[in-house]
């Protein structure tokens, strides 16, 4: 989930403790399977696959079942499903523009979960192309703040093609072009800055600003979304305030 603002922060929170535990294994496994079957098993010939390792590291899946996944997605081992990645675009509560991004093996499900949750939670589908325009494909990087300044991070990433660190609280974000992202991963990791995430993203280039009652309803539609096990990621182009998140929180 990507609404730019501090909810991102807050979800990356969440989602270490989070009840759904099982559901997020789930994702960051099928990640790792379908990087696998795109780009082989060598994760240095692989950036993918390498960042989708890292990531579920970071969120503690066991390393068997992440050896189990490259297995099954590079065709090693057999019972790897064929899973195919379709955009649903639509609208949430109050004009927000919605991307969900599904990782599936049945598209009629897919697509009957999305359109359920979407009406269910005040938003409705979009025609493809109707809200994509209002998003633009990056490398998004989460960097764990610790004793790191802002220019730390930034005069780490800047000559490797960042475009700009964003301040989350906990976590810097780094953007950079997607086509740029293993460069600036890569500068990063050269100069021993951790980082807990590193995505090829939508993210908005205009945003909703969300009162308290918006930011709740998009969070229920989000939620609906995520609870689906086809849907690997949704983004949204609303921001929200920290005097109103502290409310929602609360």
């Amino acid at each position: 989930m990507s609404g730019h603002s501090k909810w991102a922060t807050t979800k990356h929170k969440k989602a270490v403790i989070d009840a759904k535990r099982g559901k997020l294994f789930a994702k960051l496994i099928k990640n790792i399977e379908v990087a696998a079957r795109m780009g082989g098993a060598d994760i240095d010939g692989n950036p993918t696959l390498y960042d989708a390792i890292q990531k579920a590291k970071k969120q503690s899946v066991p390393n068997k079942n992440i050896d189990s996944a490259v297995k099954r997605g590079a065709g090693l081992e057999a019972g790897g499903a064929d899973y195919e990645t379709i955009m649903y675009e639509g609208y949430g509560p109050n004009g927000v523009a919605v991307l969900i991004e599904c990782l599936t093996d049945n598209r009629n499900r897919a697509a009957g979960d999305v359109r359920v949750a979407m009406t269910r939670n005040g938003g409705s589908m979009a025609d493809p192309g109707s809200v994509s325009y209002l998003f633009n494909r990056k490398g998004v990087i989460i960097v764990p703040k610790g004793e790191l300044t802002e220019d730390d991070v930034l005069g780490a990433v800047l000559d490797a093609g960042a475009e700009e660190v964003n301040d989350l609280g906990e976590n810097f974000e780094v953007l950079s072009e997607a086509t740029d992202m293993v460069a600036v991963r890569t500068a990063l990791q050269e100069a021993g800055i951790d980082y807990d995430s590193a995505e090829a993203n939508f993210v908005p280039t205009m945003q909703v600003q969300l009162d308290e009652e918006g930011a709740r309803k998009i969070f229920r539609l989000i939620d609906a979304l995520e609870d689906s096990d086809d849907v690997q990621n949704v983004f949204a182009n609303f921001d929200v305030s920290d005097e109103v998140m502290a409310k929602v929180d609360a």
